[in-house]
């Protein structure tokens, strides 16, 4: 072959996009559906009762932060490790693997009341995240290839959905059944989604056994660690997820301080956990009526701007619009972050090598922001320095949300 030949050749081959059988999208939809509902809901449950956990386990607003934090690394480590596992054992085995582990870890955190239990149940629940976090973007790329935006826009509502949920019964139900069962009994809903994915195993298969022809192109050789375009939605994806984990540790304590009383303080979590749906339903418009990616990642990122501002130096009388603003840039920009996985990715297995290389990247950022909030707060006794670090980061986002946006793919090719 000639080197001008070659040059004319394009650097990767753009796999025919096959339509999804009707009885497939409904399987593989309920069963995203029902693994997302667990995937934030144990985390966003201890920042609604951080101040309950204290006193109840007699520890310190750093080791609260910690339990903001491990997470972090929990997620980063499952990020890093599931594409290979994923791959050797079948995306559907893994995942069923991870549900029995997020659903332990919800049960131990419960029956063994104490800061060993509480840390040992938070680390194997959110190292299974880590995968299920990873390993979404390429099952939904893989099962329903021509349904890409729509079900990933339903996987991400759905975890910002029961999030605010969550968020705005626990401490409710804290004060009438204890807190064990207020953050155990949530562990139902990871025996119902066990259930679903067994059936969906039985019935499609393990996609570790489809022909080999569904994943290969010369394309799948890209190293992701340097492609610079991986690297930026890294940052843009580990910005936000410093705000988001942050602020879900830490917002109702934030209020109270700031003078809101407990219950409405609490409320302020809910609200920023349920401007997700608008968000996510608002972006997924604005996509299919022509609005170029790049506006909305921006627009989603001055939106985290604006709460970061109105948090740090507004008046508290408007907290629910300063959470609102906060909440709607985060959920905006976690889905547009999953759902570049595949739309700049040619198969399953870039999908999942891009989504794991990222998550490794930004969930590592995002670990600094409980860790290091709560070990300030604790040395000025005020939120006003933590904020402010907050708040710059967030500008600097929006230029990643700039880059990370751009329309090529994953290899510099024009995105189509």
């Amino acid at each position: 072959m000639s080197q001008s030949t070659a040059k004319q050749m394009p650097p990767t081959t753009r796999p025919e996009v096959i339509k999804t059988p009707r009885s497939t999208f409904w399987l593989v939809l309920i069963a995203i559906l029902l693994l997302s509902a667990n995937m934030r809901s144990p985390i966003v449950a201890l920042g609604s009762i951080a101040p309950v956990i204290e006193d109840a386990l007699n520890i310190s607003q750093v080791q609260i932060g910690w339990l903001g934090a491990i997470p972090m690394l929990m997620f980063a480590l499952g990020a890093l490790i599931s594409p290979a596992i994923g791959k050797r054992f079948g995306l559907e085995n893994t995942l069923i693997a991870m549900l029995v582990l997020i659903t332990s870890g919800i049960i131990l955190r419960s029956v063994w009341p104490t800061w060993t239990g509480f840390m040992l149940g938070t680390m194997l629940l959110t190292l299974a995240i880590g995968f299920a976090n990873t390993l979404a973007a390429p099952i939904i790329k893989q099962r329903t290839p021509d349904n890409i935006p729509l079900i990933t826009g339903l996987f991400s509502l759905t975890m910002t959905m029961m999030a605010g949920l969550v968020a705005g019964v626990v401490y409710p139900l804290t004060t009438m059944v204890g807190w064990q069962w207020a953050l155990g009994g949530w562990s139902i809903l990871g025996l119902l989604a066990i259930m679903f994915w067994i059936v969906l195993r039985l019935k499609l298969g393990s996609s570790h056994h489809l022909p080999q022809s569904m994943d290969v192109s010369a394309g799948d050789e890209i190293s992701m660690w340097r492609s610079p375009l991986a690297w930026q939605l890294a940052v843009f994806m580990g910005l936000q997820s410093l705000m988001f984990y942050t602020v879900a540790s830490f917002l109702p304590s934030i209020w109270a301080d700031k003078g809101l009383d407990q219950v409405t303080a609490g409320n302020m979590a809910s609200v920023f956990q349920f401007m997700g749906p608008f968000a996510i339903i608002s972006m997924t418009w604005l996509i299919r009526r022509g609005v170029s990616i790049q506006i909305v990642a921006v627009a989603a990122a001055l939106f985290n701007v604006l709460g970061a501002i109105g948090i740090a130096y507004l008046p508290h009388s408007m907290a629910w619009v300063w959470s609102a603003a906060m909440g709607f840039g985060c959920a905006g920009i976690f889905t547009m972050s999953i759902m570049l996985f595949s739309l700049r990715t040619y198969t399953p297995n870039q999908a999942s090598k891009l989504s794991g290389m990222v998550q490794t990247i930004a969930y590592l950022i995002a670990f600094f922001g409980p860790i290091g909030t709560g070990w300030i707060h604790e040395r000025t006794q005020n939120w006003d320095m933590p904020l402010l670090l907050v708040l710059i980061l967030m500008v600097v986002n929006v230029g990643f949300a700039w880059l990370a946006s751009r329309p090529v793919m994953i290899d510099g090719a024009p995105a189509q």
